[in-house]
């Protein structure tokens, strides 16, 4: 499970993109509104005087003693739990996870996972780390921890058995669709210290590969830029941003990064339950690429802040998204403190690209599609994406994109086998196609247009 965030230091850092144990999420962390109290009507105390009632029933007959707390969080949980996969209670331990989070380092295995009828469901392992070096994908179950069967218990606590001190060995079962067989699988723990980028170059092209959108995210991309400059000696063809598998993290590094590509224009706006509440963030001038070609990488576990930038750098006309369509996380969570321990992680808004499209369901569809021929698993496995959580918002705007990914006819480009595809020395077939295409750009050829500019610089607005 990936959680993070933080208390804001200024008013910009008070939304957060969260991919954890529920989903992939926006926060916000701000102070619980005693005004909402002014929406209680007569309907809402008849509501409370009917909980109040099974409340007492509970507490006089059921067949073990209960304590008032245990039966209050249970309702709680169960109130949050039956508005949208991503809302939900914070308490004590919860809260703790999703502070520690947010500074990029954890001890465990490196998964983000939800839960699927009672079943823990990976949405994507993070880079590096044991479930990634393991091979667990996006789209197994785990089943077992250390031999006993999960089902039943809480996402919290589900995953606080898996997660534990550094060195420790933890057995988990995986089922994987197609496997005809459970696969047992014996993890060592790691503190999962989330590097959020990575830099190296391939021929004269800089590959930027962004695992998380943690704290200082966009500082660490801008250096990791001006080092692949440094190493070549001069700005390269061209540049690879890879949000491949990445669950997302601090909305302030989506909008930093998307603006490190970018001259003028919006990068992405949330719009609240009421009509004015809207929200706006704009590039500053200045394209740290100066215009050189990009292609974005995004595939089924590229979420919330990565589609954030794969939206802004597409409908901005800045880079060429490839890959296969994203998870399509589309909606905002703000964190309401209850406590000094204990919060509500409520949904409050939905984001959009700079055109006014919502990825909510759908998420990003790449310009170019193409398969990651050299995974031997691709064609079989099942794609895990919001749209198949239970309670997940609906697109205002639903749009069938399953025929899109259901061409009968095959691309002859994209015919090779794995293992013809290791026999050339190719471990990435999705990375080497981005190669290839910037490649094909002559260092001559005119610099990547934006677009035209807008009459004037807009403001943000609330």
């Amino acid at each position: 499970m990936t959680e993070s965030t933080q208390t804001p230091a200024s008013p910009k850092r008070r939304f957060a993109l969260w991919q954890g144990a529920a989903a992939l999420s926006t926060l916000a962390l701000v102070p619980l509104a005693t005004g909402a109290m002014a929406t209680v009507d007569a309907s809402t105390t008849d509501e409370i005087s009917r909980f109040m009632d099974v409340f007492l029933e509970v507490k006089s007959n059921y067949v073990e003693p209960v304590t008032d707390d245990k039966l209050i969080e249970g309702a709680i949980n169960g109130m949050l739990a039956s508005l949208d996969p991503h809302s939900g209670y914070l308490d004590a331990r919860g809260f703790s996870n999703l502070r520690t989070q947010t500074d990029g380092e954890y001890g465990g295995l490196g998964l983000s996972v939800t839960m699927e009828d009672g079943v823990v469901k990976v949405i994507a392992p993070t880079a590096d780390t044991p479930a990634d070096k393991a091979g667990i994908k996006s789209g197994d179950y785990i089943t077992h921890i250390n031999s006993e069967l999960i089902f039943g218990l809480t996402l919290d606590e589900a995953v606080e058995q898996m997660r534990g001190r550094p060195g420790t060995t933890i057995d988990i079962t995986v089922v994987r669709e197609g496997q005809d067989k459970p696969l047992e699988l014996t993890l060592t723990r790691e503190i999962i210290d989330l590097k959020p980028v990575k830099w190296e170059v391939n021929g004269d092209v800089g590959v930027l590969t962004v695992a998380s959108f943690s704290a200082d995210a966009t500082t660490d991309l801008r250096a990791a830029m001006l080092a692949v400059e440094k190493s070549l000696g001069r700005k390269p063809r061209g540049w690879v941003l890879d949000l491949r598998s990445n669950p997302g993290g601090l909305l302030d590094e989506a909008v930093g990064i998307s603006d490190l590509f970018l001259e003028r224009g919006e990068i992405v706006s949330q719009r609240g339950r009421k009509k004015g509440d809207i929200e706006r963030y704009f590039a500053e001038p200045g394209d740290l690429a100066g215009g050189a070609p990009v292609v974005v990488l995004i595939d089924s576990g590229s979420a919330s802040a990565s589609e954030i930038v794969a939206g802004a750098l597409q409908d901005q006309h800045r880079a060429v998204v490839m890959g296969e369509r994203s998870f399509g996380k589309g909606s905002v969570q703000t964190v309401l403190p209850l406590t000094d321990t204990t919060a509500l992680r409520l949904t409050t808004a939905r984001y959009y690209t700079p055109s006014g499209r919502s990825v909510q369901e759908g998420g990003i569809d790449p310009d170019i599609q193409v398969p990651q021929l050299t995974d031997p698993d691709y064609a079989s496995r099942p794609k895990f994406r919001e749209s198949d959580l239970r309670r997940h918002l609906i697109n205002e705007k639903k749009v069938d994109d399953g025929l899109l990914e259901k061409d009968e006819k095959a691309d002859p480009r994209f015919t090779a086998t794995a293992e013809e595809l290791k026999a050339k020395g190719i471990e990435d077939y999705q990375l080497h196609y981005a190669l290839q295409t910037i490649g094909r750009i002559s260092p001559t050829a005119p610099r990547m247009a934006q677009g035209k500019a807008p009459a004037a610089k807009p403001t943000r607005r609330n």
